[in-house]
């Protein structure tokens, strides 16, 4: 076989990786208003920058016919790029192959993108859209999940470690993001929940919602549990890039600096605020008003009201903001 046949091949390996589980599952999540995993992980790092790891792994299981159907990547996209030039390392599972659900040969490649982040100091970014484990490899599904929960801990503190949910997830594709740093939900198209509602109808004989159990209106004013809720795939990725100009990218680092910009006009203060002391204002206006051109970037917006938690900039530092 010639060196050029052997490229071929090669090239047309890697259309079929970019391929997923076929047109037909990719014009579905397209019609559900959600990108596919390459396209999530390429609007998220700067263009050119992203190196995919393992794009041609498959699965191991050989029960249930499952060795007929295989896809290279296994129905998770890992890999390495840069965000406003800075390091990062990214996992985005593929709702198109077996409904993104986790296998033994996926969670390895999980676990060789969290392991390299820590070891080089930059934060870990999984775009999560997945059913939770995969069924038809039983416990082997299960104890891979609790090398990704190990790698967690560990990172936690460490790196930067941010979650989006991007799809209607469950099981242990929410335990894992649940106990990240971050997370992120879109509206009406993403959903965390331990079980589904089929599940727990069956179970308990109560009728709810996916919205009512798991939505992000659910988890951003009532459990708390996610942190921001953006319109779409496009807005919350934008956000996640946003985000991490606050963040340094490990324990040992600064946050990274940028041009110091004036407050808005009109922060002055001695109007705002009150005489009397017992007249209330905005606080979050006079965050506002103190901070680089207005911007506040706030976290859990929906939930425990009274209190205001985000992150600004002051003369272009990264500022953490707690405020009554």
């Amino acid at each position: 076989m010639t060196v050029e046949k052997r490229m071929a091949d090669l090239e047309a390996l890697r259309d079929r990786t970019r391929q997923g589980g076929g047109p037909e599952r990719i014009a579905r999540q397209h019609a559900e208003g959600k990108l596919t995993a390459h396209e999530r992980v390429e609007l998220l790092l700067d263009p050119g920058t992203f190196l995919e790891f393992d794009p041609f792994v498959v699965h191991r299981c050989r029960d249930f016919g499952m060795e007929k159907t295989q896809f290279p990547g296994d129905g998770v996209v890992c890999g390495a790029g840069t965000v406003d030039g800075r390091p990062v390392y990214v996992f985005a599972q593929d709702f198109t192959v077996f409904g993104g659900s986790l296998s033994e040969s996926n969670a390895d490649k999980i676990c060789k993108v969290m392991d390299l982040a820590v070891q080089n100091g930059a934060p870990v970014i999984g775009l999560n859209d997945s059913g939770g484990a995969r069924i038809q490899e039983g416990v082997v599904s299960l104890a891979a999940y609790s090398k990704v929960f190990l790698r967690n801990t560990r990172a936690s503190g460490v790196v930067p470690q941010i979650s989006a949910i991007l799809g209607p997830c469950a099981g242990g594709a929410v335990y894992s993001p649940a106990i990240t740093d971050f997370i992120f939900m879109t509206e009406k198209t993403s959903y965390m929940f331990v079980t589904g509602p089929e599940v727990i109808r069956t179970v308990t004989h109560e009728e709810v919602t996916k919205e009512d159990l798991g939505g992000a209106r659910t988890h951003s004013a009532v459990s708390g549990v996610a942190h921001f809720v953006r319109k779409n795939d496009e807005a919350v990725i934008g956000a996640i890039r946003q985000l991490l100009s606050y963040l340094p990218s490990n324990n040992l680092d600064d946050p990274p600096r940028a041009e110091p910009a004036d407050p808005p006009a009109g922060a002055d203060l001695d109007g705002f605020i009150p005489e009397e002391p017992d007249r209330s204002y905005d606080m979050g206006e006079l965050v506002r008003r103190v901070s680089d051109a207005g911007v506040f970037l706030e976290v859990q917006a929906a939930f425990a009201k009274n209190i205001l938690c985000g992150f600004v900039r002051l003369s272009g530092r990264s500022v953490g903001v707690v405020a009554n």
